[in-house]
């Protein structure tokens, strides 16, 4: 298998990186990044006209259009790890997959997966329940609130088939029924938590997720191009991995 990672010179592109080199040995790697020093990696994909079978990306969402037009132009499979995509390219994405098989993950962590499938159980069996949602990361993350945040608040909502989302307090007064609060804090070297209160004022329920390392996103981004590899084209997500697995 030839992958191409691009944003590989960023954190989550080099944890890719590694990872691929401990566990895959027998993958050839192609390295893609903007931002890449002389001779570290392609400084664009229309560079790379050799053989491959996926492209993982870690770039920025700012990418998505050059990325999807280089994948559909040479039938490559596309694991997108990348968030805070514009309505636009989310559009864009969803044409492509008609053409191409593509995997949109706003975190790729089975165990963020199995978290917002209880989010949602819990939403539903407290419909009227308050909310509140709080994600952290480090302080260099530019999305918020996070992919994942959006992904769990809106799984939430629909679980209810109604309310509304909030992201942070900016005034006073009290949350109106069925709104779900997000919020963002951004400190040191958080690799990410999300942390879920649902309270019926009787009793709390909380739900979280903590990740220790970036490895373990790098770990579901491998998996998710094995998956994604030969798959006919279409618009794939975290949840059709976890049910291969």
């Amino acid at each position: 298998m030839t992958l191409i990672i691009h944003g590989a010179c960023g954190g989550m592109g080099r944890a890719v990186r590694k990872l691929a080199a401990q566990t895959l040995p027998e993958a050839e790697l192609v390295l893609v990044d903007a931002n890449a020093a002389p001779d570290e990696a392609y400084h664009a994909l229309s560079e790379y006209d050799g053989p491959a079978d996926c492209i993982i990306d870690f770039s920025h969402h700012s990418a998505t259009q050059a990325l999807l037009d280089y994948a559909q132009r040479r039938g490559l499979a596309a694991v997108i790890g990348t968030t805070g995509q514009t309505p636009d390219e989310l559009g864009a994405i969803r044409k492509a997959s008609r053409l191409i098989p593509v995997l949109l993950a706003s975190n790729l962590s089975m165990g963020v997966l199995v978290l917002q499938r209880l989010a949602q159980q819990a939403a539903k069996a407290f419909p009227d329940a308050d909310v509140e949602l709080v994600e952290i990361h480090h302080n260099r993350k530019l999305d918020v609130p996070s992919g994942t945040a959006l992904t769990l608040a809106n799984g939430m909502l629909e679980a209810r088939g109604r309310g509304e989302l909030v992201i942070g307090r900016h005034e006073n007064g009290r949350r109106k029924p069925g709104q779900i609060g997000v919020h963002s804090l951004r400190m040191g070297n958080v690799v990410g938590v999300h942390e879920i209160h649902i309270s019926t004022g009787t009793q709390t329920l909380t739900l979280r997720h903590e990740a220790h390392d970036r490895a373990l996103f790098a770990e579901g981004a491998l998996q998710a191009a094995r998956f994604l590899t030969g798959k006919p084209a279409g618009y794939y997500g975290v949840q059709d991995v976890l049910n291969e697995i």
